[in-house]
């Protein structure tokens, strides 16, 4: 399932002008705990500073995409898709590892941000193709990648920390997805 988000990922950066920034070989997507009501989050990491470096294939990942509980066991397939572009949103423009100061929920009003997102999910699904948007309406089973040992930044009262992460601490874990059938728009 992590590999369809990534091929997602790819796509939309190819087709939406607003997310033309978007390096998919930067963005690495894994399913995680859950986290409050969220379906995903995104975490930048910036070259440099206390943030932990991923490499996955030799290549630095400027992003991670987690999937949270939510998004497998509570999402259309349309509510999925929304999902990725509404985290793709946030990253910066420079793709730099860092998040756009003006695309964040505290600057920007939840009913905005929301109309945004619904926007270009709408425009997306209009011309996406068939083979992509299927593999978000599975039930059942899914392989995604997951942490075996999640990157955090090292501790002031803890020894030392691990500085690079790669697909060594990675894993391939099953989820099991339920997809409800389409909801009416609220």
């Amino acid at each position: 399932m992590t590999l369809a988000v990534k091929r997602l990922v790819r796509d939309v950066a190819a087709r939406l002008p607003e997310l033309a920034h978007v390096k998919a070989s930067r963005v690495l997507v894994v399913a995680g705990e859950a986290r409050r009501a969220s379906r995903a989050t995104i975490r930048p990491f910036p070259d440099g500073g206390r943030a932990p470096r991923i490499e996955v294939r030799g290549r630095g990942v400027r992003y991670v995409i987690t999937l949270r509980p939510l998004w497998f066991l509570d999402s259309t397939p349309e509510e999925r898709i929304e999902t990725v572009l509404h985290e793709l949103y946030h990253a910066s423009l420079r793709f730099d590892g860092t998040l756009h100061g003006g695309r964040r929920h505290a600057r920007l009003p939840a009913a905005a941000y929301q109309r945004r997102i619904r926007a270009l999910r709408e425009r997306y699904l209009d011309e996406a193709p068939a083979e992509l948007v299927a593999p978000f309406a599975h039930r059942g089973l899914a392989r995604a990648r997951m942490w075996l040992e999640r990157p955090a930044a090292p501790r002031r009262d803890a020894g030392p920390a691990r500085r690079t992460y790669t697909e060594r601490q990675l894993f391939y874990g099953l989820v099991r997805m339920r997809t409800p059938g389409r909801r009416s728009p609220a």
